[in-house]
């Protein structure tokens, strides 16, 4: 996980807007200086989007043509805005609202409810689930534990997706929803859900979006004031919006266009939750003027790492894949990922657990170490495999940082040791900020050695050394820093939910990974009937299976490990198998070639028209056909060859040959994947059409304007026989 406790986290403030423009790349650059008008940012796993969207914010408030309270940046967790909010502060630009959706509408509710309906807003339940069950008891409904969590899951999918109790079955069936109940059970439970919270005057997490969108909508005096308050806004992760969302932002935004989103749809993993990608997908439609960057350049992952997860999206299929971005890893080269069959779950966790054993003897911190797993239920065998190992451990949603006791109570002889240290022999002999900190909080139970073995002691002290260790980096990041700065940076922290690292490996299920990084990731379980799991029947949940294992795949920098088991407990029935995902992609498998190479690539589409009364034309697509039988191709790979794949070839295999050579050697020079430079099936196309200029070149499908732009003279002259010019050079 990136590390909260790095001493890049203090960096300096930029002393200019056009220094925060400073070690952007060109896309992201893009993205920082389009500040007018709809915008859409189509991001790649690790090409640094928050990093584009935050410098964004702060060079427009820096030059002043962003006030920073009239700014709303919206995002889906506590944790990413507090992240926002920390990176806005870095680069000056505080005093912008960054929050999630929930935050932003339940704040605007708590402020206009009193003039909308008058008297208090009616208290928000923390959890439903009990109101459920309380439902369930009203109407003589027995609910197992597990149906009770699934039940108010579809009411929850319900609320999100603007459906009544009377429509609920309807829904659920267009859907393809696997209820827990009868479908007209579950109407009735969400019916005298509703019911009993009237009854009781509360709300819950839903309500404070429906309530928001009603208000807007009925009191235009109030969404006036709320429009003029904001400006302009920018939505990360905006694959993971919800109808009612999307209906949120729109009457936040009015008639206006100053909007700027962030998304890919390759990461959509929440649609259990009514999240849809098709917001981002129709923005180009909705907003025939936006700009459309696309960012590709991977900056986390080795081209190892790289190559199978564009591998996994390249087998991908709906509309999502259509829109995919093929990434190009910026790192120099890595180990390859490591697979590994075991004959149960627990031999499968003690290998992994001693595997870690190995890296963490190397020098591997644990906190970038990560094991990632499908469901929740597969974390006790791994937390048993490395208690035994000795190996320290965090369960990533676990409680967090700042709530935990020890960290509180810590804080608190902080803030008291800054106030009335003079007073306090502890820091007699304490002679610089870090060693201040260990002094006062060796009296809350840190030492400098870690206590042995595991459990709640260890979990303590790992919490107490996270913050001696921020203090050592806020020292060496800020020369001659106080206990009181250090505690002042603690409560923005603490308000941000801006933890620092505790040293251990992560355990983690994929969908709680999202967001989040690590030098070393196992990707453990991945086996047919976890991978995708067992009740994903439809095309279409099977693909978000299929991009929930990149989500993982792509939490890796360097070292990626995946491993499945064939039983699932010693001695049991040897019945598994390797996931299908991997079909093609690990060593020794056969599986369908895919679609590798014929992704997004990076880059900058300007908008039609900025003019309201300008409708840009659309323009016809041809039909494609087959240049030997006239057959229509529907095929990407076909489409690419103009031609059946049963159809003869009049390719010249000479120059077929020469062409692969010369890739190979781009890509070793380039240090990635040979795909990148030009995939099998367009060098295949060249060599049938043995293009004698650029115009011949391009009309390639594959080839494009950028990729004849660093490659076409040297495809050309090995088109005409000749050797190209970078061959010449070098000898």
């Amino acid at each position: 996980m990136t590390a909260a406790t790095h001493s890049s986290l203090f960096p300096q403030v930029p002393d200019s807007a056009d220094a925060v423009l400073d070690g952007l790349d060109p896309e992201q650059r893009e993205v920082a200086t389009a500040l007018h008008g709809p915008v859409c940012v189509l991001a790649g796993a690790g090409t640094g989007k928050t990093r584009a969207i935050t410098h964004r914010i702060a060079y427009g408030v820096r030059a002043g043509i962003l006030q920073p309270s009239s700014v709303l940046a919206v995002t889906f967790t506590n944790r990413a805005a507090g992240e926002m909010r920390g990176r806005l502060r870095q680069l000056g630009a505080g005093g912008v609202q960054a929050r999630t959706f929930h935050s932003a509408a339940l704040r605007q509710l708590q402020y206009f409810w009193p003039k909308a309906v008058g008297g208090s807003l009616p208290r928000l339940v923390d959890r439903k689930i009990q109101l459920v069950a309380d439902a369930a008891a009203a109407c003589r409904i027995r609910l197992d534990r597990g149906e009770l969590r699934d039940t108010t899951g579809e009411i929850e999918w319900s609320k999100v997706t603007q459906t009544v109790p009377a429509d609920y079955a309807l829904a659920a069936a267009r859907a393809g929803r696997e209820t827990p109940r009868d479908p007209a059970e579950i109407a009735q439970l969400y019916s005298a859900y509703e019911d009993l919270k009237r009854e009781r005057g509360v709300i819950d997490f839903e309500d404070v979006l429906l309530l928001t969108v009603a208000v807007l909508q009925d009191r235009h005096d109030i969404a006036e004031q709320v429009r003029s308050q904001y400006q302009h806004f920018v939505v990360d992760e905006y694959q993971d919006v919800s109808p009612l969302q999307q209906r949120l932002l729109e009457l936040w935004l009015g008639e206006r266009d100053n909007l700027c989103v962030v998304g890919d749809a390759s990461q959509t993993i929440y649609s259990f939750t009514g999240a849809t990608p098709d917001h981002l997908l129709d923005f180009r439609t909705r907003h025939p003027g936006a700009t459309v960057v696309k960012l590709v350049r991977d900056y986390r992952s080795t081209p190892q790492v790289v190559h199978l997860a564009n591998g996994l999206l390249g087998q991908a299929r709906g509309r999502a894949a259509d829109h995919r971005l093929e990434l190009i890893s910026q790192r120099g080269a890595g180990p390859e990922p490591g697979y590994a069959e075991y004959t149960d779950e627990p031999a499968e966790a003690e290998g992994a657990a001693r595997r870690i054993r190995e890296l963490l003897d190397s020098g591997v911190p644990a906190s970038e170490i990560a094991v990632l797993f499908r469901t929740n239920s597969q974390s006790e065998t791994y937390e048993q495999a490395l208690a035994d190992a000795g190996i320290p451990y965090q369960l990533r949603g676990a409680e967090r940082f700042f709530d935990r006791p020890e960290v509180r109570k810590a804080g608190i002889a902080l803030r008291g040791a800054a106030r009335f240290g003079g007073n306090d022999s502890l820091l007699d002999d304490a002679v610089d900020l870090p060693s201040q900190v260990r002094a006062v909080l060796s009296g809350e139970g840190w030492t400098s050695r870690p206590p042995a073995g595991s459990g709640a002691v260890r979990e303590r002290w790992e919490s107490l050394a996270a913050l001696v260790g921020l203090a050592q980096d806020f020292a060496a990041a800020r020369p001659g820093a106080t206990l009181g700065d250090l505690v002042a940076e603690l409560d923005e922290r603490a308000n941000a939910q801006h933890a620092p690292t505790v040293q251990g490996v992560t355990l983690a299920s994929l969908h709680s990974a999202k967001g989040l990084e690590w030098d070393v990731v196992f990707l453990v379980g991945v086996a047919e009937g976890m991978m995708p799991i067992t009740y994903a029947k439809t095309d279409e949940q099977i693909e978000e299976e299929r991009r929930l294992l990149y989500v993982g795949v792509t939490r890796a920098r360097e070292h990626l490990h995946v491993s499945w088991s064939l039983a699932r407990s010693p001695g049991g029935r040897a019945n598994r198998r390797p996931s299908r995902f991997l079909d093609g992609l690990r060593p020794g498998s056969v599986g369908t070639a895919g679609r590798t190479g014929a992704g997004r690539s990076g880059g900058v589409e300007r908008g039609f028209t900025s003019r309201p009364d300008v409708v840009p034309r659309r323009t016809q697509r041809t039909v494609a056909r087959c240049r030997v039988c006239g057959r229509t191709l529907t095929d990407a790979g076909e489409m690419k060859l103009m031609r059946c794949d049963d159809c003869p070839s009049d390719m010249d295999e000479g120059l077929y040959e020469r062409l692969r050579e010369w890739r190979a050697d781009q890509a070793q020079r380039s240090g990635q994947p040979a795909f990148c430079v030009f995939t099998d099936r367009t060098l295949m196309a060249i060599a049938e059409s043995s293009p004698d200029d650029e115009g011949g070149l391009v009309r390639i499908p594959g080839v494009g304007r950028r990729k004849l732009n660093r490659y076409g003279a040297d495809v050309l002259a090995i088109c005409a026989g000749r050797r190209p010019q970078g061959e010449d050079e070098r000898d």
